[in-house]
């Protein structure tokens, strides 16, 4: 990781180039002391020539001259061999170890003989065959040959050559000091770049830890701003866009927060999809559609949501028209309208939204409504035509005495009170629904009141067979504030069904238990029971357990529908249990206080 960071390549990248530009420069810089060492040599070998060609030029004996060619040269540590068309004479050095150039070493060699034919000044570096102790070895030298007058007057050349590790040796000191020169420049680069690098990188690693942070959800890290520099504004930069961040996030959430609210608490479901037809949010009433899908499909302990086959095509269908779609689905008793419209990412289609109707209850009480004007029309048919044709009977003077008059006055008489008590039952029905009634409460005691609601019936009971129990509270001083009137009305009606629907030899067993904070009352009976399929409907205007209809034994099917509105109005349930041919349980709650 270390080697990775930004310091090691900054330091790096320095230190190369640094390293770079050094060795160029160490590389010219040898180039040039080696150059500049060999031209010196070059120039004072030269020189030497010059000035031997001046002493022999001045000079008539040759030994003496000799002698001070051998001065000079050996001052600069070179040796010297003066030629003529007679021969050669060879400067004995007296400090250096020179050994003697032999003469075809020159006369041989192409550039060096133009000196005697040419009279030119040359010079040549290169390795040359000398003569040790009667062995041939080779030196690398550096000669000059300078064109001069000899001893008898006659043209010739002196050849001053000298040894090249003399030149090396100054060039390796030379090497010396640039190499040392170098190390410590590269020693010293090394130190800064790392400093530098260092103080650059130091604010980096600060945002950088600060920018995981920020991921990490700290919104509130700042950076400390150190410097006015690029590096600075940098740090000012994240600082403000931490704390624009911050407030974007936040805004981001208040919306997310305000758009989870509304969608918990819409009454409809919303479902919406991506451009694959996946799932991506939904609320809890689309949420109860999928499960009502699931359980009758009986897809179940599945990872992924599965899309409804309905809402699936109904997606295909707007992805492909872009338009919005509409479908009613039935699942689990339940009716949903689904109403799909595109979502476009400018102007491409990128998923749906569904919104999801429940239409249950309006299904129901459309079918409610057809039911009651049925229903009403059915009451109010049998109790009019009676009416109608025992008065046309009195009309036509049909009844042949005095007692089949009386009996077709009785026979209206009891239908018109039918049709009142129909009249009034809807009349209170709808009271109680729309909430235009006023609680007459009291406080009663419990006991008390079932006692006596419960002797009513004691001879209606007797006279059907049927065997009427009583099993009150425990404790006799049990207060409840209720409406007696209206609760002896639901507990009339639960006890006038319960010995309606039960056979001679059974029982009515009307119980009131106490119950945590309610009081709970229960009437059974052995009768004739409910079927399964009826006992959600058994509370809904014009129910009847008798589906005949039969006179004497059916009521207007309206009573069960005002107990369960009575009991909700003082703040308690009412349900049912039964099995057929094994009787029916109606229970009810009522507050306590």
């Amino acid at each position: 990781m270390f080697w990775k960071s930004v310091v090691v390549k900054l330091w790096g990248t320095i230190l190369l180039l640094v390293s770079v530009v050094l060795f160029f420069l160490t590389f010219l810089l040898l180039q040039l002391f080696e150059n500049f060492h060999v031209n010196e040599v070059e120039d004072q070998m030269e020189g030497i020539g010059v000035k031997v060609n001046e002493i022999v030029s001045d000079h008539q004996k040759t030994g003496s001259a000799l002698e001070a060619v051998s001065q000079i040269t050996d001052a600069y540590s070179a040796r010297a061999i003066v030629l003529n068309r007679d021969g050669a004479y060879w400067i004995s050095p007296a400090k250096n170890n020179l050994p003697k150039l032999p003469k075809p070493a020159i006369t041989d060699d192409p550039k060096l003989s133009d000196v005697l034919t040419e009279q030119e000044t040359v010079s040549k570096k290169g390795d040359f065959s000398f003569e040790i102790d009667g062995q041939a070895q080779h030196n690398r030298i550096l000669i000059v040959g300078v064109p001069i007058e000899t001893f008898d007057g006659e043209p010739g050349a002196v050849y001053v050559y000298q040894s090249l590790d003399v030149i090396e040796e100054t060039t390796d000191n030379a090497k010396k000091i640039i190499y040392i020169g170098a190390g410590i420049a590269i020693i010293l680069t090394t130190i800064f770049a790392f400093f530098l690098s260092t103080r650059i990188t130091s604010p980096l690693r600060n945002m950088r830890q600060a920018a995981l942070e920020v991921a990490e959800g700290k919104f509130d890290t700042h950076v400390p701003v150190l410097t006015k520099d690029e590096i600075g504004e940098l740090a000012t930069a994240f600082n403000k866009m931490g704390t624009q961040l911050t407030a974007n996030i936040t805004a981001l959430n208040q919306e997310k927060e305000q758009l989870s609210g509304i969608l918990s608490s819409m009454a409809d479901g919303v479902m919406t999809l991506n451009e694959k037809g996946e799932m991506l949010i939904t609320n809890p009433p689309a949420e109860q559609f999928l499960a009502s899908w699931m359980y009758e499909k009986n897809v179940f302990d599945r990872d992924d949501k599965p899309l409804p086959e309905p809402v699936k095509t109904l997606f295909q269908e707007v992805t492909r028209t872009e338009k919005e779609q509409v479908t009613e689905v039935t699942y689990q008793g339940r009716s949903w309208v689904l109403l799909m419209t595109p979502l476009y990412n400018q102007t491409e289609v990128r998923g749906a939204v569904a919104v999801l109707r429940d239409m249950t209850e309006e299904r129901r009480l459309d079918q409610l409504r057809k039911g009651f004007i049925a229903n009403v029309s059915h009451e109010l048919r049998t109790p009019i035509s009676m009416l109608q044709g025992y008065s046309e009977a009195i009309v036509d003077d049909v009844a042949g005495s005095e007692e089949e008059e009386k009996e077709i006055a009785r026979i209206i008489y009891e239908e018109s009170l039918r049709m009142g008590r129909l009249v009034n039952e809807l009349l209170d029905l709808a009271r109680l629904e729309t909430g235009h009634f006023q609680l007459n409460t009291t406080d009663i005691r419990m006991n008390e009141f079932s006692e006596r609601v419960v002797s009513k019936f004691k001879t209606m009971a007797r006279d059907e067979g049927i065997q009427l129990l009583y099993d009150g509270l425990k404790h006799d001083d049990i207060m409840l504030t209720i409406d007696p009137d209206r609760i002896e009305q639901v507990v009339t009606n639960l006890i006038d069904n319960a010995i309606r629907h039960s056979k001679a030899g059974g029982y009515v067993k009307v119980q009131a238990r106490e119950q945590h904070d309610h009081i709970r009352i229960s009437i059974t009976d052995t009768g004739s029971g409910i079927p399964k399929e009826d006992l959600p409907f058994v509370f809904e205007r014009f129910y009847k357990a008798d589906k005949a209809r039969t006179r004497g034994k059916s009521g207007t099917g309206l009573g069960l529908a005002i107990a369960k509105n009575i009991v909700e109005a003082h703040g308690g349930q009412i349900s049912v249990h039964s099995k057929v041919e094994k009787g029916t349980t109606f229970a009810f709650t009522l507050p306590r206080g």
